[in-house]
């Protein structure tokens, strides 16, 4: 009878202890997860996905028409000014080349020659007219010849100086750089002109990118032969939603990673923000530029682009599961104190995927509950379970993103 008692009294009494901590837990409220508020080194970037362009690109096609013989180059080709890319069908232009320096060859070695014999002869017969003048001159003085023979001699003088005259001007036309000479040497230049056009080179150094022409083909002036990317400047084309223009600035430095070679990332630099925003897409262009170039880099690479817009040492940071009422820089937080749950107005600074610096509203050792959109409300009683805060940044990567920006609201 009392060893039945005993178990009554032990059955109440494990009621009574079940109902008061039942009880006690129905007063402490309902068990929460959130985050203890500690500060931590913060980088804030803007991520996005761009293209690899060349600052300067140079079209090259042929001066004349022809046909093509060979061709030297293909795309990827590094390429030298005076380098040969094609080589055209020259037979019609070689053969007009040979002549004009037979022509000019035969006028060198034999027309001067000619012209100089031809006015030394002329200056000897003037010579000897004028002898012959004077002679006669004499024996008509003392009238042992007549007037008219006289008049003979002065006449042949009169014609031999004419004809020195005339084979002076000769001389002069085919004198070095005179006359006929320039004309044909005029001529030769011309068609070598032409006949080195049938060599089709690249006067700037640079990458084949496209290339348009195999032997065989016809060429015309006009047509596109050759793309190539200039030896230079080398530009990142990155679109980024235009939410993210208020944390974009010139000079800020990025981290840019080509797939083709995720483990080969790279520095850049932003050089332009576009002043626009492209209606159909809500984004705006920024053009990050690259110095030095990595080998392994190629026209229109696709990459991806960590631009770092703001870095702090150490920020009061809050996960962004326990913001809510974002507007602007300004959110609400649950805060716990004392058991009770307060909205607490809370002014944030540098922005990111993952986690948000706060400026104002909260100090260190303080606790914020996780997903702060649960129906709580002002002064409800909770119990508190420490969740693990999301990493914000390491020493090799940047967690805290804004691409695509976060949507607080």
């Amino acid at each position: 009878m009392r060893t039945t008692h005993y178990k009554s009294l032990l059955i109440v009494a494990a009621l009574l202890v079940a109902v008061g901590y039942g009880a006690l837990r129905w007063w402490q409220g309902p068990e929460v997860q959130g985050y203890l508020i500690e500060s931590i080194p913060l980088v804030q970037t803007v991520v996005g996905t761009g293209r690899v362009v060349t600052v300067s690109r140079a079209q090259i096609g042929s001066e004349i028409t022809a046909v093509v013989v060979e061709r030297r180059v293909q795309e990827g080709d590094v390429v030298a000014p005076g380098d040969v890319l094609v080589v055209l069908r020259a037979d019609d232009i070689a053969a007009e080349v040979r002549q004009a320096e037979a022509a000019l060859a035969e006028f060198e070695t034999t027309r001067r020659s000619q012209a100089q014999v031809a006015l030394e002869r002329a200056e000897s017969e003037l010579a000897q007219a004028r002898r012959e003048v004077a002679r006669r001159r004499e024996l008509a003085g003392r009238s042992l010849l007549s007037t008219e023979a006289l008049e003979q001699a002065e006449e042949a003088q009169r014609r031999a100086r004419t004809a020195v005259e005339s084979a002076r001007l000769e001389a002069q036309a085919v004198a070095p750089g005179r006359g006929e000479e320039a004309q044909l040497r005029e001529r030769l230049a011309a068609l070598r002109a032409q006949l080195a056009k049938t060599e089709v080179r690249t006067e700037v150094a640079g990458m084949v990118l496209t290339r348009n022409v195999e032997p065989g083909d016809l060429v015309q002036p006009g047509r596109v032969l050759f793309t190539l990317a200039l030896t230079g400047g080398t530009e990142i084309h990155v679109p980024l939603d235009e939410r993210n223009l208020p944390r974009l600035a010139l000079q800020q430095s990025a981290r840019v990673v080509a797939d083709a070679y995720p483990a080969r990332p790279f520095p850049a630099r932003v050089t332009f923000i576009a002043p626009s925003i492209d209606p159909q897409r809500g984004t705006v262009e920024v053009r990050l530029e690259v110095e030095p170039v990595p080998d392994f880099l190629r026209q229109d690479m696709t990459v991806s682009v960590n631009i770092e817009t703001g870095r702090r040492e150490q920020a009061l940071a809050v996960p962004n599961d326990a913001l809510t009422s974002v507007q602007g820089d300004h959110a609400q937080v649950l805060l716990l104190r004392n058991g009770k749950v307060q909205r607490r107005r809370v002014t944030l600074g540098l922005r990111g995927l993952v986690m948000s610096e706060v400026l104002e509203g909260l100090s260190a050792g303080d606790r914020v509950l996780a997903d702060a959109t649960r129906s709580l409300s002002e002064g409800d009683r909770v119990r508190f379970t420490e969740r693990q805060a999301p990493v914000a940044v390491s020493s090799d990567d940047t967690a805290t993103r804004n691409e695509p920006p976060v949507n607080f609201n």
